[in-house]
């Protein structure tokens, strides 16, 4: 246990930035909506995740995992506003000038609009952002800050929550944008109070295996869009390159004419991805079968076994059986559920699914399959890559116009489906 001891003088936002009138309740017909200018940032994957671009005085939270690209990401951020003609301050708590413009080398060109400090005081981070008032403002990061008033160690929750309180009513009260890095536990939440996500506009976590090439940005909260996009970057040498269309790279190296492959179809806010799903499923050596799933929901994959055994009559309890989803990503929609089952099935009966068809559907623990939102979507997607044959929910199948080139396939039930391998 240790003691936090609060200042009197900032108890109660005392330092605020501005003082705030005595309002009046107003009905609601009579509050005017304008649509708020936002800031390009020309990364259409980033882009896309906030909502359409930086909406002024908005503060957002930016979390990950060490090395994930957090730092580079916000840094390429900075660089592109520069040139845009915006004014950009940069402040590290982490890192020195030399090291910030070391990585700035590898990335490329930097317009001189780009201001640079180097401070953990957040007297002097404030005082700066007074006097220069920049556009958009990066603090790296929010555990590295620290208020004098405070005799809290930096990091400690009174610190971050003092610290972001400030940061806040300076983004609201000048019109800055403001973006904070957060570091993550072990558990991959943001350290620090949870108030901290309540308290911010717009909470992004960068996704990804550091040792793997691709990262995933995703929005968990946004007040001023949706919280389902996701941005996908690939981490090159000179920085994160956008991938315009993640469903080929989620596809590319896929094997032919292999048993226990099937390809499906996830929505991820807008936008369709297609995804390759793997099953291995053998005769197991031990007496407790083994069960293990990666990009997906470990219980769900049970759940769909469970279902297969009671509903097909197929003997899968003294079988092993291991669910991957190729590309590094998670996906916890139900509409990949009938994905995974014809790859179980496939690889348990060693039958191969053609190349070029697309499953998709939810499951029911009667065996029915349930139909999806956005069907149209995601046969364009198919068509698109090539695919030639979609199976999917009868119910859905009325709601697809006619579009060329790919032949669709209601089912009822997963017995239906399984039929046709």
């Amino acid at each position: 246990m240790v003691e936090e001891k609060a200042s009197p003088t900032t108890r109660g936002g005392s330092r605020g930035v501005h003082k705030r009138e005595i309002s009046s309740p107003a009905s609601l017909s009579e509050v005017s909506i304008q649509e708020e200018s936002r800031m390009l940032t020309h990364m259409e994957e980033l882009d896309r995740v906030l909502g359409g671009g930086i909406v002024p005085g908005s503060l957002t939270l930016v979390g990950g995992d060490p090395g994930i690209g957090k730092s580079t990401l916000l840094l390429q951020v900075c660089r592109e506003l520069a040139a845009d003609g915006r004014k950009v301050l940069y402040i590290s708590g982490e890192e020195s000038l030399r090291q910030i413009k070391i990585r700035a080398n590898r990335l490329g060109e930097f317009s001189d609009n780009l201001l640079l400090l180097c401070e953990t005081g957040l007297a002097t981070v404030e005082q700066t952002i007074r006097s220069v008032m920049p556009d958009v403002a990066i603090i790296d990061s929010i555990q590295t800050m620290y208020d004098e008033e405070i005799s809290a160690a930096p990091g400690s929750v009174s610190q971050v929550r003092e610290t972001t309180g400030v940061l806040l009513q300076l983004a609201k009260g000048l019109n800055v944008s403001v973006f904070i890095v957060g570091h993550v536990t072990k558990e991959g939440t943001v350290a620090g109070p949870r108030v901290l996500e309540h308290m911010v506009d717009t909470v992004l976590y960068f996704e990804g295996d550091r040792h793997a090439s691709y990262r995933i940005l995703r929005g968990v909260k946004n007040r001023f869009g949706s919280t389902n996009e996701i941005g996908v970057f690939e981490m090159k040498a000179e920085g994160l390159v956008e991938v315009k269309n993640p469903s080929e790279f989620m596809l590319s190296g896929k094997p032919e004419g292999a048993s226990g492959s099937v390809v499906s179809c996830s929505m991820e806010g807008t936008r369709p991805i297609l995804l390759e799903i793997q099953a291995l499923v053998c005769h197991s050596n031990f007496g407790i079968p083994r069960r293990q799933a990666i990009g997906t929901d470990f219980n769900r994959v049970n759940l769909l076994m469970a279902v297969l055994e009671k509903r097909l009559n197929l003997q899968m309890s003294d079988c092993d059986a291991y669910v991957n989803l190729a590309g590094g990503i998670r996906i916890v929609e139900p509409a990949i559920d009938l994905g995974i089952a014809m790859a179980v099935v496939s690889s348990f009966k060693n039958r191969a699914i053609d190349d070029k068809t697309i499953v998709f559907g939810e499951i029911g623990l009667s065996g029915e399959v349930r139909g999806v939102s956005m069907v149209e979507q995601r046969v364009a997607e198919a068509a698109k890559l090539g695919f030639t044959t979609c199976v999917m929910p009868e119910v859905n199948k009325s709601q697809v116009h006619r579009i060329e080139g790919i032949r669709l396939i209601g089912v009822r039930t997963v017995r239906d489906a399984v039929d046709l391998i």
